[in-house]
């Protein structure tokens, strides 16, 4: 059996996966490239960390497919000093990924379990100074805000009004909507006081946040 060459395997993620899906952005693969996914993914699946596949992470969670990630992460242009953020910390990859492109970042997960491992996957690769929380981002408005990126790493069935009003202007907000079959990539740009624009970026499917507000509190 082939031994597992994480640097090979990387490579072959930004070239086979990333590059095809449209990815341009120099600093965000420059970023990929470097950071190294596989320490960031339960043990059992380190061989799998740079395949094309959502890696479960328990409760029924999963890291999203890299392709995605890398797109979310060109999406938002995350710039230095930008307060970011990120619903659902999962594993702390893409919180690596949004700290090292200088975001002052403050990360929200509802599973105690979850936020422990990815401090530790955090700490262990020398990064610290995220604002790592068990909440639900979802409940009210977050602590540290207004935003100047807000990342959303699970699906919502609709964008929830109070989250749009969370970003500062010219603020940008990633989120996949919709429900399986059917979901959609959308950059939400906040342009004035009470104006947003919506670009549809992709289709795919990613797993449903938990604990989602009802029906009545989304915006139509």
């Amino acid at each position: 059996m082939t031994a597992f060459d994480p640097d090979q395997a990387r490579f072959n993620m930004v070239e086979q996966q990333v590059r095809p899906w449209e990815v341009f952005d120099r600093r965000v693969l420059d970023l990929i490239e470097t950071l190294p996914r596989d320490r960031f993914v339960p043990e059992q699946y380190r061989h799998l960390a740079y395949a094309d596949i959502e890696i479960p992470l328990g409760h029924g969670q999963h890291m999203m497919f890299p392709r995605v990630e890398a797109r979310l992460l060109q999406a938002l242009d995350v710039q230095p000093g930008d307060r970011v953020l990120e619903i659902g910390t999962g594993s702390g990859y893409l919180t690596a990924c949004l700290m090292q492109l200088g975001g002052d970042v403050t990360s929200l997960e509802i599973h105690p379990d979850l936020l422990e491992q990815a401090t530790a996957n955090l700490q262990r690769n020398g990064m610290v100074g995220a604002g790592l929380r068990c909440a639900n981002a979802l409940e009210g408005t977050v602590e540290g805000g207004p935003f100047d990126v807000i990342a959303v790493t699970g699906s919502l069935p609709f964008l929830p009004e109070e989250l749009k009003r969370q970003l500062t202007t010219g603020g940008r907000l990633f989120v996949v909507t919709g429900e399986a079959p059917v979901m959609e990539a959308n950059l939400v740009t906040r342009v004035g006081g009470d104006a947003w624009r919506t670009e549809g970026l992709f289709e795919t499917v990613l797993t449903p946040l938990e604990q989602v507000p009802q029906r009545s509190r989304f915006v139509f």
